[in-house]
């Protein structure tokens, strides 16, 4: 599972308006193929596409690695288009024309997708098998059409992820688990030790620097794991969602290291976590709100016992 394009999928009237997109762009130039991808760290993913010719050989949910993929290439830092009229004229760096050739495209444009954040979204992009004059108004045209296309995206963006930190927030986690029954994984149920203290001290402006950089953090520790993602509940409270199963010995060690990662600070400042641990199997057919009852109810034992520990469910003091 990629994050990301589970996102997408939440998305009220996505493919609908990703449709409208592709149509808008072939009525500006009707003689290209055309496109819509989004991007992960690492790879590129065809989300739709219009006016299919059979000669290029791209396909809806093809999956290309970044390094192999021309779209890469695109300068998002200074949001501009990336255009090769006639590959075998236009471009000169020898890979980009093989990558190109290799799936039978002679002229392509592919146009920036970011949102307001600088994070990039992915491309719309024009292609064909033959060599094509582009004018700078229809290249205007579709930059337009993308700057619409990506406010949609922000607005729904808001609707899934908090705006402080940007992790995903309570409402994602409740789809998540509306979405897939019978599954297995683990709730990592997180609430920092010592926040209360630093908004005291030093003021909410620090608390929400301290909140962004335990934000960070969590993402970071997702991002190793295919099948995880982190949520702010509210406030201080965080869950961090591995949806696959594991040894108690390997969730343990997973634990303590979360607690490391969030308790080392070169400030004045500091927080530590104590963590609530809940897993689940296919055959129990947990509800969320079951899962997040039986790990704040470890979470506050966690907190008895110390604070900067853990405590799995039915675990003893």
């Amino acid at each position: 599972m990629n994050t990301q394009f589970e996102e997408l999928k939440m998305y009220e009237s996505f493919d609908e308006l990703a449709n409208d997109v592709l149509d808008l762009a072939n009525e500006i130039l009707p003689e290209q193929m055309f496109y819509l991808t989004a991007f992960t760290d690492s790879q590129q993913v065809i989300l739709k596409l219009s006016n299919q010719k059979s000669s290029i050989q791209i396909t809806e949910n093809m999956v290309v690695d970044l390094s192999n993929s021309v779209c890469g290439r695109i300068d998002f830092e200074k949001n501009q288009p990336l255009l090769y009229e006639d590959v075998k004229q236009d471009c000169d760096v020898e890979e980009v024309e093989k990558l190109l050739d290799d799936v039978n495209i002679r002229s392509y444009l592919g146009i920036p997708i970011s949102l307001t954040n600088g994070e990039k979204f992915g491309t719309l992009c024009a292609v064909n098998d033959e060599a094509s004059l582009l004018d700078s108004r229809s290249i205007a045209l579709l930059q337009r059409i993308v700057k619409l296309f990506s406010y949609y995206l922000e607005l729904e963006r808001f609707v899934w992820r908090d705006m402080l930190t940007e992790l995903y927030n309570r409402r994602y986690l409740t789809k998540f688990f509306e979405d897939r029954v019978n599954e297995h994984g683990a709730l990592f149920f997180l609430d920092l030790d010592g926040f209360k203290n630093v908004n005291d001290t030093y003021g909410h402006d620090v608390g929400d620097v301290v909140l962004q950089e335990v934000a960070s953090r969590l993402q970071h520790i997702a991002n190793e794991h295919g099948e995880a993602f982190a949520v702010r509940i509210g406030g201080d409270e965080f869950v961090l969602h591995f949806a696959h199963a594991a040894s108690q010995e390997t969730w343990r060690t997973l634990a303590n290291r979360i607690i490391e990662t969030l308790s080392a600070w070169d400030t004045a400042y500091h927080v530590s976590t104590s963590i609530g641990i809940v897993t689940y199997t296919t055959d129990e057919c947990a509800t969320l709100d079951m899962l997040l009852k039986q790990a704040d109810e470890a979470l506050y034992r966690a907190k008895s016992s110390g604070k900067r520990t853990f405590k799995f469910v039915h675990e003893p003091y």
